[in-house]
């Protein structure tokens, strides 16, 4: 899959980490280690695809193209994180209402192992996405500046009325949150319905100036 993106003319491919957790795989009863080894294993497959897309790349086999030309372009790995809510599967990632018993401590604590696993996997870049409350972006922006994470990561987040993200947060609050942290490259919005995207895409740029985007086919460049 990872290949057919880039045959497509992807530059960024994700790994297939969003809902792989240490706490998610134990409950299926496996080890810490093999659960951490999976983890590190989404991106190395998605590192793999890259090097056999340059091969292919240098060795011109671009037949299924009808052109010898090669357009060659950077070709980034970004490691993915998905939210507290993926991992309990009870819908919540989609509103953000994780109950009053989860706190920014327990946000981090969750995700502290996993996100040091994909920094270190040899990813070019994090990308935490769905992301459901401003709760959870502070959480990430915390353990990116405790882990000295030394990769850039892009925050993404969802939303249902195109002025707030899925719990009711307002959009620039996050945005601002993602903006304080120097290793945030990219604010963006994911799984959200397309006609609220250009709405939210300008109250993000009220607070940020960095790259937004979206997942929806489309792509909006903003001052970096």
């Amino acid at each position: 899959v990872h290949l057919d993106y880039l045959e497509a003319g992807a530059n960024v491919i994700i790994s297939a980490s969003y809902q792989a957790t240490i706490q998610g795989f134990e409950a299926k009863g496996l080890s810490i280690e093999e659960a951490e080894t999976l983890i590190k294993r989404s991106v190395e497959i998605a590192c793999e695809a890259r090097e056999i897309y340059l091969q292919r790349c240098a060795k011109g086999y671009w037949d299924f193209l009808g052109s010898p030309k090669i357009d060659r372009h950077p070709v980034l790995v970004a490691a993915s994180v998905g939210s507290y809510g993926a991992y309990l599967a009870d819908g919540s990632e989609y509103s953000g209402n994780y109950g009053a018993s989860v706190t920014l401590e327990t946000l981090k604590e969750f995700h502290r192992r996993r996100l040091q696993i994909l920094a270190n996997s040899g990813a070019d870049l994090i990308a935490f996405e769905t992301i459901p409350n401003k709760l959870e972006a502070q959480a990430y922006v915390e353990l990116l500046k405790e882990e000295s994470i030394d990769i850039p990561a892009w925050f993404s987040f969802s939303s249902t009325d195109g002025t707030n993200v899925a719990s009711g947060d307002p959009i620039t609050e996050c945005a601002k949150i993602a903006d304080s942290c120097s290793q945030v490259v990219a604010v963006g919005i994911n799984c959200t319905p397309p006609r609220l995207i250009h709405g939210l895409i300008l109250s993000i740029r009220k607070v940020t100036p960095h790259l937004v985007y979206t997942n929806k086919s489309l792509l909006y460049l903003t001052t970096l």
